[in-house]
């Protein structure tokens, strides 16, 4: 295991420096800077600009700009916010709890259910009741995910159910730790139904697939006619074979837990990391929006090498190197 762990830092490396190349180079190809805003007062002097894109460093060519940005990170600063003038980490830290909360909800309620109704639909194949689940996979795929929260924000609006937006009460710190609890699911509801909406569908959709394929393995049938009990079958054995391409996505959502919940956050109003980024690229705040795609690539690769160590735990007819 620690073999393995090695190599795929190793990897991992050059992979965060094309990553980070890469994205700065599309970000200084984008038209525009973090001054351009500025630039239209004509109250701001020419002068004033000048002195400004000295000082935040946008006045060199963009090579030096990302040498000097790389050295930076490779001393553990990710540098100054253009927008909030305070460090990027400090910035970063106080809004990936908030996503944190919100990611790990509609995680951990999408798998809890997908998975589930994935494998009772595929014991359950070409009945009346797998057919309009069918149906509503295909339906949940198909729906963009900004549709079903402006749909979520309509019927919050029109029933008075779920507040329309904010993480919690302007009162939430007079509460006790229970009434805070409660007011913190009460306005996480809707956002982290609109964010695992649409992954249920997709991820139902996989695990029923993938137990169909396994369900029509001769080893299975051999386990009948050596009179293993169904529940065995089908819980140890079935499902075992069945989950290789569910922890491969696992990986995946994990690089998505910080950035993946934009949408959510852009129409709730959830004070989180995507909707910091979506904010930051509109103002060409780029050492944030670094930071965010650096973030991002780190957790895919954190997520890769936990679904391979995974896998290898799970199936020993994956190489161990």
């Amino acid at each position: 295991m620690l073999h393995v762990l090695k190599q795929r830092f190793l990897v991992g490396i050059p992979v965060l420096l094309a990553v980070s190349l890469l994205s700065f180079l599309f970000l200084k190809l984008s038209p525009g800077d973090f001054l351009d805003q500025l630039a239209l007062d004509p109250s701001v002097g020419e002068a004033f600009i000048a002195q400004e894109r000295a000082r935040l460093g946008l006045d060199q060519p963009w090579w030096q700009q990302y040498f000097i940005w790389l050295s930076h990170v490779i001393r553990g600063d990710l540098g100054r916010s253009f927008s909030y003038r305070i460090p990027v980490s400090t910035l970063i830290l106080s809004r990936a709890g908030n996503t944190l909360i919100l990611s790990l909800a509609a995680g951990v309620g999408t798998w809890l259910l997908a998975v589930p109704l994935g494998v009772v639909a595929a014991l359950a194949q070409d009945r009346l009741w797998e057919r309009i689940l069918r149906l509503l996979t295909y339906v949940g795929q198909a729906m963009p995910s900004f549709v079903v929260a402006i749909g979520l924000l309509f019927l919050a609006q029109n029933t008075g159910w779920f507040p329309v937006g904010g993480m919690t009460r302007v009162d939430f710190a007079d509460l006790s730790w229970g009434e805070q609890l409660l007011d913190l699911v009460h306005h996480l509801f809707l956002p982290a139904v609109a964010l695992s909406l649409t992954s249920f569908a997709g991820l139902q959709r996989i695990t029923r697939g993938s137990f169909l394929d396994v369900l029509r393995q001769e080893y299975l049938l051999a386990a009948e006619c050596r009179g293993i009990p169904r529940w065995r079958r089908i819980g140890i054995h079935a499902l075992r074979n069945a989950i290789n391409p569910l922890v491969t996505l696992l990986g995946f959502e994990f690089a998505s837990l910080l950035s993946g919940s934009f949408i959510a956050e852009f129409f709730f109003n959830w004070p989180g990391l995507g909707k910091l980024l979506l904010e930051a690229v509109q103002s060409y705040d780029i050492n944030v929006v670094m930071a965010g795609l650096m973030m991002g690539a780190v957790m895919l690769i954190l997520g890769n090498i936990l679904a391979d160590l995974a896998l290898q735990a799970l199936d020993p007819r994956i190489p161990r190197s």
